[in-house]
């Protein structure tokens, strides 16, 4: 099923969110793979890199709002790493299009179902 794509999702908004999704059944397409995480930020550029040299097409990193992050700052500090780590993969030529950092609360279960069907048309688009 392509494109693969593979979710880090902070389990207090992200992972809670697509969990709502779920319990929902609301559409989004299958091809995503859910990795809960403790929070956004604990999630390094080396992840990133893993997820891609293991064939996935994409990475979406989802956390708690800006202000609502439980460990205070852990998702401005993700945001900090994956602009610096975009800029890194735009200056190796690997299109950075291909990492996307959302936030979702918990109850927005439909919110991360139009992004999970938004990333996977744009991913759709991008050659390897």
């Amino acid at each position: 099923m392509r494109p693969k794509i593979l979710s880090f999702c902070c389990q207090y908004c992200g992972y809670a969110g697509a969990d709502l999704a779920g319990v929902s059944r609301m559409q989004y397409p299958p091809n995503i793979l859910i990795s809960r995480v403790p929070c956004s930020g604990r999630v390094s550029p080396a992840h990133v890199l893993e997820a891609f040299k293991a064939g996935y097409d994409g990475v979406l990193i989802v956390g708690c709002h800006p202000g609502d992050c439980h460990f205070v700052s852990g998702n401005n500090l993700c945001e900090k790493r994956i602009k610096l780590f975009r800029e890194v993969l735009e200056k190796v030529g690997f299109d950075s299009s291909r990492l996307r950092l959302e936030w979702v609360s918990a109850s927005e279960g439909n919110r991360f179902a139009e992004i999970v069907r938004e990333f996977t048309q744009k991913l759709e688009g991008v050659k390897d």
